[in-house]
């Protein structure tokens, strides 16, 4: 299956995103990491598109969406979720389940616990939690927040290799489409990555909306929660509180993972697409 490619208008800001699947059913959206794109998801979204109208965006900031003309506004957690809503509304939808990967699962938990939090049918969320460890932060500032530079795309791509390890196993093709899709061009010619450095900025500008249990306590969207083992922002302890207050989703675990789980294997997109069953079903 092919994914459409669309450009959609919102306030302030043009987005791009991958859609798939049959415009009239379900929609459930995809949405990606602090540093990445939309099209992380092509596998797990190609899994579920035989029963759900999957939405990947690329985040402002990030891919094909553009940029901020006002980074300390709209590089923040209260703008992207504004922002998902906003698209929400362009698109037509007015309920949908969300799954996302760690900021991503933040912008969802934050949707789930504001004034338009029947928006969310069901919310999975990978690898985030309401609480982010500093020395888990640190690491993420320090990567995302130096552009570095490639000669070549296959240079690209063995970087993001190395960095992204902890994402699991993965097949080569899911490698190669990171590379192909997180490139941009310089001017000198070099390559680099595509997104605005300046994402980074919400870390020091905005830090309580990474300490967020009082929101968290108010969701009562039916949730569940993914986690790598060897996860240094979701860490066990974090996890465990999630557990047992608020929402209290159910727990995922993948054993071969740290921060985040790529959810590219076919026995991974079968686990997502049995626990949307069944948080749509719970929530009905």
């Amino acid at each position: 299956m092919t994914p459409t490619s669309r450009f959609i208008a919102i306030p302030g800001h043009e987005v791009h995103l991958t859609e798939w699947g049959d415009a009239k059913a379900p929609a459930l959206v995809l949405w990606h990491g602090l540093a990445r794109t939309g099209r992380d998801f092509d596998e797990l979204a190609r899994g579920l598109a035989d029963r759900w109208r999957v939405i990947c965006p690329d985040t402002i900031g990030r891919g094909l969406s553009s940029w901020a003309r006002d980074p300390a506004r709209d590089y923040a957690l209260d703008a992207y979720a504004a922002q998902a809503l906003a698209l929400l509304d362009a698109l037509g939808i007015g309920r949908a389940a969300w799954l996302g990967t760690s900021m991503g699962g933040l912008i969802g938990m934050r949707i789930a616990s504001g004034p338009q939090a029947a928006r969310l049918r069901a919310l999975i969320v990978n690898d985030i939690g309401p609480e982010l460890p500093a020395p888990a932060v640190a690491r993420i500032v320090t990567y995302a927040g130096s552009l570095p530079a490639f000669a070549t795309v296959t240079e690209a791509e063995a970087w993001l290799r190395q960095v992204y390890t902890p994402f699991g196993p993965a097949e080569d093709g899911f490698w190669q489409r990171m590379a192909e899709t997180s490139v941009r061009r310089r001017g000198d010619g070099r390559l680099t990555l595509h997104y605005d450095p300046r994402i980074v900025a919400q870390f020091d500008l905005r830090p309580e909306d990474f300490t967020s249990w009082d929101r968290y306590a108010r969701i009562e969207t039916p949730m569940h929660l993914i986690r790598g083992a060897r996860s240094d922002l979701l860490t066990a302890e974090i996890a465990e509180r999630m557990q047992t207050s608020g929402p209290r989703p159910g727990l995922t675990l993948f054993k071969a993972c740290g921060h985040a789980p790529s959810l590219v294997s076919p026995a991974a997109i079968a686990g997502v697409a049995e626990v949307l069953d069944a948080l749509i079903a719970g929530g009905a």
